[in-house]
């Protein structure tokens, strides 16, 4: 039987990575040796604090309903980490808590926008931006990010997109999957058109704490900015916590309360013993968010600079988060004709640029959240790959 769907769920994106991961896992079935770069997620456990906080909320009978916004404590503990660490002032009424970052993004763009609205976001950027802008019935309206300028926005061009339909504007610094991040002047630059315009602006900072140079600035700290922005955070990245599912969003005005709305009408709320795990994370030893940024910053190295010594690729340095983003034009193969090669033929799972969007032809994502050995291992079959090209 063919099951008739509502037509709205032809609008519905997906995120490739998961599918490539399907696609790895087969080829391992088959006796393939496979180098996973293809998903977003620390290859580190969860620190052993946070484990058995989590443990120890089951144990003692966390395992019932709560707050469809989030237990109070941990709200409180996340208005104080965020408005300690980015310079706002935000009040814990205003944080709800989601399992995971993807909620925030689906209650926004649910919250906010409907026909005729429109919505700006990066192009190449997270998948789930324009899919659920275009699920929401809005019109998405992507802006081009380029290497030539580090992957950060055009401002000129970003003043090109605005009309006076023009509802919300998303960024993501550092950014997945180039790297890239948003300098101060950007931000200033970019709150500037949000208040003239009268825009909100939602700042997707899920990879703040893993910045490599300079410090991480959020634009809701600028002035009139925190009551038109939206910050989307959470534990995964930070904490290699993504199968917990934690999340949250910090909102202006009385969105929080239509945010929990969507809550009650979805989810109920989140995980109660969860979000004991996360309360230790924010208020616990931070030792190991450390240990881990220092790892991945060696790894980013490796990888960018074994990419930049093989024929026919180039790299930039991405300044944060977790991902390479090499050119490969240079190989005559179109993104997705090279990822495939990688994975079918050589055993190495990355992502088509253009899975992120149209302005990622050319250009591959590979994530550096793995092991030296691994990452060695896939340059080594990445260099060969090539050479097999002729190159």
């Amino acid at each position: 039987m063919t099951v008739r769907l509502a037509t709205r769920m032809q609008r519905l994106g997906t995120e490739t990575a998961f599918e490539v991961l399907v696609k790895a896992r087969a080829l391992e079935a088959r006796g393939k040796d496979v180098v996973h770069l293809e998903v977003g997620e620390p290859d580190f456990d969860t620190p052993e604090n946070i484990i058995q906080a989590g443990a120890s909320a089951l144990q003692n009978g966390w395992t019932h309903y709560g707050p469809a916004n989030g237990l109070p404590d941990l709200r409180e503990a996340i208005t104080n980490y965020i408005n300690g660490a980015r310079g706002t002032a935000y009040d814990a009424s205003q944080v709800v808590v989601t399992p995971g970052g993807k909620p925030v993004m689906f209650f926004v763009m649910l919250a906010l926008l409907e026909a005729g609205d429109e919505a700006i976001y990066p192009d190449p950027g997270f998948p789930i931006y324009g899919s659920m802008i275009n699920y929401s019935g809005a019109t998405p309206v992507p802006l081009a990010l380029r290497e030539s300028s580090g992957f950060r926005f055009d401002i000129e061009e970003l003043k090109s997109k605005i009309t006076d339909r023009t509802r919300l504007l998303i960024i993501n610094s550092p950014a997945n999957p180039t790297g890239g991040v948003l300098e101060q002047g950007d931000l200033e630059q970019i709150a500037e058109l949000a208040i003239r315009h009268d825009f909100l602006v939602m700042s997707d900072e899920i990879y703040a704490e893993l910045l490599y140079e300079g410090t991480h600035h959020s634009i809701a700290a600028l002035p009139g900015m925190q009551e038109r922005t939206i910050i989307l955070d959470g534990f995964s990245k930070t904490y290699a916590m993504t199968g917990w599912r934690l999340g949250y969003g910090l909102f202006p005005g009385n969105l929080a309360e239509s945010i929990t709305k969507l809550m009650v009408n979805s989810v109920s709320c989140t995980s109660m013993a969860v979000q004991r795990a996360g309360l230790e994370a924010l208020t616990g030893p931070q030792d190991k968010v450390a240990e881990f940024r220092n790892a991945f910053h060696q790894r980013r190295d490796l990888i960018v600079n074994g990419l930049n010594a093989i024929n026919g690729i180039s790299c930039v340095m991405p300044k944060g988060a977790f991902y390479a983003f090499p050119n490969i034009t240079g190989t005559g193969k179109t993104s997705r004709e090279f990822a495939d090669l990688l994975l079918e033929e050589y055993g190495v799972a990355g992502l088509a640029g253009t899975s992120f969007g149209a302005a990622g032809e050319g250009y591959l994502r590979l994530s550096y959240a793995n092991s030296e050995a691994n990452l060695n291992k896939a340059l080594e079959r990445i260099a060969t790959a090539v050479k097999d090209l002729g190159l």
